[in-house]
């Protein structure tokens, strides 16, 4: 290994996380996993004493984690969240040839069926909700989107004569098209004029420019001022872009959808642990009750692997319908 040139420690951790930074704009992170890989690695140096990562190896990572596991008792997601960060860091950014499957073990996370709302309580849910985070809310169980997704969605993302949404760059960095709700058409053509109404304000301003992906953002330079590229459901107010430096028009918060989905919870008197992603879970449980071929759900949803999809016929199966307790019997 190289000697490396003796610098002070904070110049050294400015240092590496602009080489981290820069790397995950080469690969075309989001911003929000970029925020995510820069706090792990912090934490990972911080824990070793500030020690440079190029000075330490795979015991130092397992070591981490195993504190992570036995002291900070997190979550096996939470575990790999940080293995993700730390791989990425030593093979993407420092150059070390690491096999995770080789060189470590990733928490195994308990098998839990995920939470499901019967058709009831998503109509009681829905109805607690009004105006924008209520139509947000709307699509993730009418069309099965992630929330970060729907947050995500460009004008041009709408296509109401196939009655079809095209999600980019879903999970896995991969396009798909999932149902385009008929319901919420007019709801959607509403929201659609009010982000307008916001673009050309934007424009007349000065601005009307939204944060593009990256290789479109270098190919078609102009385009992120277009009117198709505009986020569907726009934040109320402008802010500084932390990549670029440049005022732009973001997507609305997710907190604003969570915290609203949780206040309709509540109201509408629901026990289950439910949140934005059980909508999700609704969307999906819901086809396969109704009869929606499995390969069908599975590529509205987005997932690469059908097991992933299957866990929504173990719910179904859960409930055991047809079978009656014994106790219906003799009564």
């Amino acid at each position: 290994m190289p000697p490396r040139s003796r610098q002070s420690p904070e110049s050294d951790a400015s240092d590496l996380l602009s080489q981290v930074q820069a790397a995950c704009r080469r690969k075309g992170y989001s911003y929000r996993t970029e925020q995510t890989y820069s706090r792990w690695i912090v934490r990972y140096v911080k824990h070793n004493g500030t020690q440079h990562p190029q000075e330490m190896g795979k015991e130092e990572v397992r070591s981490y984690l195993s504190y992570l596991a036995t002291d900070r008792n997190v979550a096996a997601s939470t575990q790999n969240q940080a293995l993700n960060a730390l791989l990425f860091l030593y093979r993407d950014v420092l150059g070390r040839e690491w096999d995770e499957i080789s060189d470590f073990e990733r928490a195994k996370e308990p098998e839990r069926l995920p939470v499901v709302l019967t058709e009831t309580e998503v109509r009681a849910l829905l109805e607690e909700m009004e105006g924008t985070n209520g139509l947000v809310a709307h699509l993730l169980y009418g069309a099965g989107l992630r929330l970060s997704e729907a947050l995500r969605l460009r004008v041009k993302d709408l296509d109401f004569e196939y009655e079809q949404i095209t999600v980019r760059q879903g999970k896995g960095k991969k396009d798909r098209r999932t149902i385009l709700p008929e319901p919420l058409t007019d709801a959607l053509r509403r929201q659609l004029q009010k982000s307008n109404a916001i673009w050309r304000e934007d424009r007349e301003a000065g601005h009307g420019e939204v944060s593009m992906p990256k290789a479109l953002d270098q190919k078609y330079p102009t385009a992120a001022k277009e009117w198709g590229w505009q986020y569907v459901f726009p934040s109320a107010k402008r802010s500084t872009d932390p990549r670029d430096g440049q005022e732009k028009r973001h997507h609305r918060s997710p907190s604003a959808v969570q915290k609203a989905v949780k206040r309709a919870v509540r109201a509408a008197g629901i026990t289950k642990s439910a949140s934005c992603h059980t909508l999700r879970h609704s969307f999906a449980t819901h086809l396969l009750k109704q009869g929606t071929d499995i390969r069908t759900v599975q590529e509205l949803l987005g997932h690469q692997d059908l097991r992933t999809t299957q866990v929504y016929t173990h719910v179904l199966q859960d409930g055991k319908a047809g079978t009656q307790s014994p106790l219906a019997l003799i009564g």
